[in-house]
This record gives structure tokens, sequence and C-alpha cells, in this order.
């Protein structure tokens, strides 16, 4: 089992599983992180920080069955680390997305972020590198101006998933999260509760997606 702090990742770093060695995003992500490709990190595809990492599912394991979604509830069962899930949502898979999104956000609570290829992908792990590289600095306390700003409202990929609702922008996004302080308490919200912060017309296109 992998629990938060047991693996060390160094300050900018990104530890990489070995199955990615040479793949297209492990080459995007060169030369815009430091990357240490490692073997045996099991479950997990990257290392942010000691706390958080990232399952990434290509076209390919949603095409070739049902073992990608083994490895995610195994991920759930077993570690203790804050996991987001990138998932390729090509044309080709785009027909196994929706089971996807209702087993990781529905059923394992966790934040799934589609993209369309690998340079997406490798993009989406940049952000959230520098979300982690700040976060660490907090923990850290090692840069003082950071403790003066107010705390960050929601995660970028929080919001961001959020925001893949149809009819919720940013700022509605942004009340959502306020009210609910979770994607898994926002899809469980009523109509009417969501209605209070939204108003009637989102809210049923929220409840119904």
């Amino acid at each position: 089992p992998v629990t938060a702090g047991s693996i060390v990742v160094p300050y900018g770093h990104v530890i990489v599983n070995e199955k990615w060695r040479g793949s297209e995003v492990a080459q995007r992500l060169q030369g815009k992180v430091r990357l240490i490709f490692e073997d045996g990190l099991g479950l997990v595809d990257f290392h942010l920080s000691n706390r958080t990492c990232i399952l990434l599912i290509s076209e390919a394991d949603l095409v070739a069955g049902d073992e990608f979604k083994r490895r995610l509830v195994r991920f759930r069962n077993a570690s203790s680390l804050r996991g987001i899930v990138i998932v390729e949502k090509t044309q080709i898979s785009e027909q196994y997305y929706l089971g996807v999104q209702k087993l990781v956000v529905l059923e394992l609570g966790m934040v799934l972020l589609p993209v369309a290829n690998q340079g997406e992908a490798s993009q989406l792990i940049i952000q959230l590198v520098s979300f982690c590289v700040r976060e660490q600095s907090k923990d850290r306390g090692s840069n003082p101006f950071l403790r003066k700003q107010r705390p960050q409202l929601a995660e970028p990929a929080v919001l961001q998933s959020v925001q893949q609702i149809p009819g919720v922008g940013k700022t509605k996004a942004l009340l959502l999260l306020q009210q609910f302080g979770s994607i898994h308490r926002l899809c469980n919200a009523s109509i009417s509760e969501l209605e209070e912060v939204v108003g009637q017309t989102v809210a049923q296109q929220i409840y119904t997606f």
C-alpha cells in the first residue's frame, strides 16, 4: 500500500513510473519539469508530491477492458494519497467515458480530468506540479509571502472538473465548491439545494449531468 509520505518526491520533481519512459507524455514533460523514472511504483503513474499522485488511463487502457477499473479500485482501497485520474477521452474511447466518470467521481470520490491526448495530459501535469510546489512551500513555511494570501478555495483540478458540467463557468464552479465543499457532495446534492446556488435552469443541468 502507498501511504502519504512513504514516497518522498524531491521539491519540484515528478517521479514517473518506468512504463512511461519513452512515451509522448514523458517526452513532453522533459525540460518542463525534472523527471525521475522509478520501477515498482505499482498502481501509480506519476507522483507529483508526497501526497498527490496521478493515475493516467490511456485510450488503449479504456479499449482493452476492465483492468484499469480494478487498478483504480485497488488504489482507492490501499492508498491514503490524493489520487487524480487523467483519462484520454478520444473519438475511439469516448463511448467508455461515462462509465469511467461514474466509477471515478461517484463511486470512488476521486478527481477525474479528461484530456484529448498525451500532449494535453503533459500540460495538465505541469500545471498540477506547479500547484503542488506552491502547496509544499506553504507546508514548509519557506515563503512568508505565501502565508499572507487567502487560502485557495479549490484546487485547480477540482475547479476544472466542476467546469466540465454544461452551463457552469468559473464563477458558478467557485460558488458550488464554496457551498458543497467537494465534488462528492456536489454529486449528491438535490435539485433544490443546487437551485439556491445557481438557479433553476443550471441546477437542472447539473443534476442531469
